[in-house]
């Protein structure tokens, strides 16, 4: 089995036990940084200003008609920011980057049927700490974005939360320059967002006896797989219903296991949608793949766990491989393997599906609602990707 701690699922054994069972409190932006409450309301609100214009600028590079490779970079929220607070020089190329990538982004979308229309992003500081002319801020960034063209039952909106930490420098002129953006969740890419994780890659040899799922395309259109909602005896509704109202607001008869260390909450998220569904729990050890069960109290790494699942849901003929990701429907799951190490990383679940054939993906680290499998791959064109039905 895989010996990897991954960022978003416990995958490993050794790393399961030591989170399995413990009620963790859930992680918040402002863990690492100890707000200061010295700190005036004036310069707070300088940070807040400059971030809600950084990751503002980030979010309407991806929308349709927004940043064309003729738009002047003075068009941007940032460029006005000067005096009190402002880019420095070297985070000011970054950001010219970071949107330049976001644009081909929003290029790769649009090959792949997929257009926003409109934004929205919300800022809010959760700690601010100053130290001479250093300041460390930690805000959560909350984004929406509008689907264009969206028909009746389809998504209007996909949406997600991320955290970040933003480092300041002041001048001798007490004027603050903005040094550096870190995302801080453990999770990975929202659409907005460029840095790939890093998560080493690791040959792994899985045991001969360990069900192994069959790797999925993710080209379109994809055969025809039309799923029985009714001869399973489960309620993929309430599937999505659970996980559209948990994906940002934690459930708390569930231990969370989100935060530096914890290992990731996909798969935790993923178990209790579909246990909200109707699966059952199998009672037993809780490092024995074939059992499944998890509570306020006690979970099996089968799980919270992203290989530990995919065993557990293949052996006990739970969940089938699906050859195409298109072919997903509502209360199937989505696993993918960042780095094609043989040990998979995230676990996702669909809520929506259109009559065009796009499942849409809800998850937790980083958390997100309703992001089409089209913005997935433009994120991650290089990543093994393994559709399960269920």
């Amino acid at each position: 089995m895989s010996r990897k701690r991954n960022r978003v699922g416990i995958v490993t054994v050794a790393a399961a036990s030591v989170v399995a069972g413990l009620a963790l409190p859930s992680w918040s932006a402002g863990a690492a940084v100890v707000d200061d409450p010295t700190v005036d309301t004036a310069t707070r609100a300088t940070f807040q200003q400059l971030a809600d214009a950084v990751f503002a600028d980030r979010t309407q590079a991806l929308v349709s008609g927004a940043r064309d490779g003729h738009k002047k970079r003075t068009e941007q929220r940032t460029s006005g920011f000067t005096g009190k607070v402002r880019l420095s020089g070297t985070q000011s190329r970054e950001e010219s980057s970071t949107l330049d990538e976001l644009t081909t982004r929003k290029s790769r979308l649009a090959e792949l049927g997929e257009k926003y229309s409109g934004a929205t992003t919300k800022v809010t500081l959760d700690a601010t700490r100053v130290k001479g002319r250093h300041a460390t801020v930690a805000v959560t960034e909350t984004t929406t974005l509008s689907y264009a063209k969206a028909k009746r039952a389809e998504p209007r909106t996909t949406g997600f939360q991320a955290h970040h930490e933003l480092t300041f420098k002041a001048g001798h002129k007490g004027d603050w320059q903005l040094t550096g953006v870190q995302d801080t969740d453990d999770g990975y890419l929202a659409v907005n967002q460029v840095a790939e994780p890093s998560v080493p890659a690791q040959a792994t040899a899985a045991a001969a006896d360990l069900p192994s799922a069959t790797r999925s395309a993710i080209t379109t259109p994809a055969p025809a797989k039309p799923k029985n909602f009714t001869a399973s005896g489960y309620d993929y509704q309430a599937m999505a219903a659970y996980a559209t109202t948990y994906w940002s607001k934690y459930n708390p008869e569930y231990p969370s296991f989100d935060g530096a260390g914890a290992g990731g909450d996909c798969t935790n998220f993923v178990s209790q949608a579909l246990k909200a569904g109707g699966w059952k729990h199998v009672p037993g050890y809780t490092n024995d793949y074939q059992k499944w069960f998890g509570n306020s109290e006690i979970q099996s790494y089968s799980f919270i766990g992203v290989n530990e699942f995919s065993w557990f849901a293949l052996s006990s003929q739970r969940a089938t491989s699906l050859a195409n990701v298109y072919q997903m429907d509502v209360g199937d799951v989505l696993q993918l393997d960042f780095d094609k190490d043989g040990s998979k990383d995230h676990s996702m679940i669909v809520t929506n599906r259109t009559q065009q054939g796009v499942p849409y993906l809800t998850y937790h680290s980083t958390n997100t609602y309703n992001r089409s499998v089209a913005s997935l791959i433009a994120s991650y064109p290089n990543a093994a990707y393994y559709a399960y039905r269920t």
